[in-house]
């Protein structure tokens, strides 16, 4: 079949993108699924800052690609040997397919998937194959097992999580991602303690997101820190109790005063080095730093290593939030659906999917918080 959709042919095109058009949007061919595959109709798909890390070169990836990996969408076709979905169901993708049967699957460590982090490498499929071909007969790799810039597409049945049909789909898209990396920082890698100090550097789709989950969890105070007042004024209507602006506050200073020592728990969703150097030095002695930012290869940072010890104190990553998807999307479904988790604040802008280069330059500028394409 024919679907619409926007390729990625090579990273590091210059900005503005509404002009330099990285992502060319056209139609290109879908093989049907195949073995233990689900053909989806994307229904709502986010910009978030992976994607936008593809596009610039900073984050590497087997090339043409489809991009996107934050979505929602309704089974169309299931293919031979898939259980528990069938046509008409509403999904959320996971960005790690998630194999089941790897050590970590099995450990309940889903989010570090030894298959699923291979086919992602490779832009593959689980099965190692690829199901996209562009007009010149050439194989486009797929992005996180989702490829969600595009109106259909096929993925793995690891890579789905079906929901509550009663959730509006561009709602439902934003826990593909955001959410589930946000919130699960903080119930599944922090496992924040009500009454506990949080500090959240970064107030993008995944940084507000723990502002939420942190405040779902009875966190106090919740900080927030960024360098844009607008950014700021909205963690304050998810829940931040204090805020700091980098750029003219000492805020190591100011979480410490907050805090009257450090934070005992910050989380880092910026992808700095240097940012999380800060989040470490903020918090407190026996404190957690979390990042879940993704800085470029080559950026190292360093920390007084007796502090590790002598002050008890930790340095985690968090990847998909340490999420175990068909356990942690549901439920956070369900906090959203009781009031709990107020995610519709997240979604700033609705965009076609012909005008998702403009979308890129939106997020590059810090203009948005989720965009998302829609394909009605």
């Amino acid at each position: 079949m024919l679907t619409k959709a926007a390729v990625l042919y090579k990273t590091g095109a210059a900005s503005p993108y509404a002009e330099s058009l990285p992502l060319v949007v056209g139609e290109i061919t879908l093989d049907a699924p195949g073995a233990g595959e689900v053909l989806i109709e994307i229904k709502a798909a986010g910009l978030c800052h992976s994607d936008l890390s593809v596009v610039d070169g900073s984050r590497p990836r087997v090339m043409p690609m489809v991009l996107g990996h934050e979505a929602s969408g309704v089974v169309r076709e299931v293919g031979a040997g898939v259980a528990g979905f069938e046509s008409g169901d509403h999904i959320v993708f996971s960005f790690v397919p998630i194999c089941g049967r790897c050590a970590f699957c099995e450990s309940g460590r889903a989010a570090l998937c030894t298959t699923g982090a291979k086919a992602n490498t490779e832009g593959s499929l689980l099965s190692g194959l690829r199901r996209f071909t562009n007009a010149d007969g050439h194989s486009c790799h797929h992005h996180l097992g989702v490829s969600a810039f595009s109106q259909f597409t096929v993925a793995d049945a690891g890579s789905l999580v079906k929901i509550d049909k009663e959730v509006p789909l561009e709602k439902a898209a934003l826990f593909g991602c955001a959410v589930m990396t946000g919130v699960g920082a903080v119930f599944n890698t922090a496992k924040v303690q009500g009454g506990t100090s949080v500090a959240v550097f970064g107030l993008g789709g995944v940084g507000l997101s723990s502002v939420l989950g942190a405040r779902a969890a009875g966190a106090f105070p919740i900080i927030a820190v960024d360098v844009l007042a607008d950014k700021l004024e909205l963690a304050r209507e998810l829940g931040a109790t204090h805020t700091v602006n980098a750029n003219d506050t000492d805020v190591v200073e100011a979480i410490k005063g907050i805090t009257k020592g450090g934070a005992e728990t910050t989380i880092e969703s910026v992808g700095s080095a240097a940012v999380l150097k800060t989040a470490y030095d903020a918090t407190g002695r026996g404190g957690q730093t979390i990042t879940v930012g993704l800085p470029a290869p080559d950026k190292m940072f360093s920390i007084p290593a007796v502090s590790l010890v002598a002050e008890e104190r930790t340095i985690r990553g968090s990847y998909m939030g340490s999420a175990v998807p068909r356990r942690d999307v549901p439920r956070y479904i369900a906090m959203y659906q009781a009031g709990l988790l107020p995610v519709d604040i997240l979604h700033t802008h609705t965009l076609k999917l012909d005008d998702i280069n403009a979308g890129f330059d939106r997020l590059s500028n810090a203009e948005a918080v989720r965009q998302i394409v829609t394909f009605d």
